[in-house]
């Protein structure tokens, strides 16, 4: 954002800059695109703008929306971009029944034309999906992948174990909470979908690939590295910090949220460049 507006000149840069390091998949409209804060008509000019900037890599649309009606006008918005999947979290002002987010999904996927990511992200919505409505969500035809938010620390394994066990083999389950992704993947995860990734792509293609060849001892020194940043991300959440990242490492000319959300106080901003050096990483 700049001010008020979206800068898309930046997010054409964020998002090249990942498909140039390899991402296997670019999500746009997520809980750190600020999807709920924007306009149809800026949801457009985003997904757009990503789409052409991906040259060529899938491109992953958030559709979130209160009402299923709106959820099914940015889902054809996605398409008619280019976009390749949506991720759709249950958002609401009503606290929902789980049947009712079953019924959501059942109906963007029938309708939608595209597959579709369920988005569990508790902390943001409200909404806990329990494992069984998990299977039932994993079982509607067009449901692709499951993203779900970090267990607690030393329950990794464990809860990817069981999660995996009610999943059709068709349906991906991906993990969400970048300090957990390396003990994830390689714990059985098939996806990570980053946060990291937006701002430091190489970084994150790196941990992935060890992760996935099973070299363990990389993977997790490769996370390690990040600690700094991790610590950040679980003390301020990952919105704020991503944000002024991305400015101070020069990925982004301006970090400025959508009002009333508000960047890191100076103090954050301190342990910020802290961690910037900490870590040693650069854009």
């Amino acid at each position: 954002m700049d001010g008020e507006s979206v800068d898309l000149h930046a997010l054409a840069n964020v998002v090249n800059r990942a498909a140039q390091a390899g991402a296997d998949s670019l999500g746009v409209l997520g809980s750190t695109g600020n999807y709920a804060y924007l306009s149809r008509e800026e949801r457009r000019a985003v997904l757009e703008t990503a789409v052409e900037a991906a040259n060529g890599a899938p491109v992953l649309a958030g559709v979130g929306a209160v009402r299923t009606r709106d959820v099914l006008v940015y889902a054809g918005d996605a398409r008619n971009a280019g976009a390749s999947a949506l991720l759709l979290a249950p958002v609401s002002y009503q606290r929902l029944s789980e049947e009712e987010v079953f019924g959501l999904f059942g109906t963007v996927a029938a309708e939608s034309g595209l597959p579709v990511v369920v988005y569990d992200n508790p902390n943001t919505t409200g909404f806990t999906f329990s494992d069984d409505l998990h299977s039932r969500i994993a079982r509607i035809p067009g449901i692709a992948s499951i993203k779900i938010p970090p267990p607690a620390s030393g329950e990794v394994a464990a809860r990817i174990t069981q999660l995996k066990a009610g999943l059709p083999s068709q349906t991906s389950l991906g993990i969400s909470g970048d300090w957990v992704a390396a003990d994830a993947l390689l714990a059985g995860c098939n996806v990570w979908y980053s946060v990291i990734a937006g701002v430091l792509p190489r970084q994150a293609r790196a941990l992935v690939d060890h992760a996935l060849a099973g070299r363990r001892d990389l993977a997790l020194a490769a996370s390690a590295e990040l600690e700094p940043i991790w610590s950040l991300f679980r003390t301020y959440g990952s919105l704020r910090v991503t944000a002024a990242l991305a400015e101070d490492l020069g990925v982004v000319p301006s970090s400025a949220l959508p009002l009333p959300l508000r960047g890191l106080d100076a103090e954050g901003r301190e342990k910020v460049a802290a961690a910037i050096r900490q870590s040693g990483v650069e854009a």
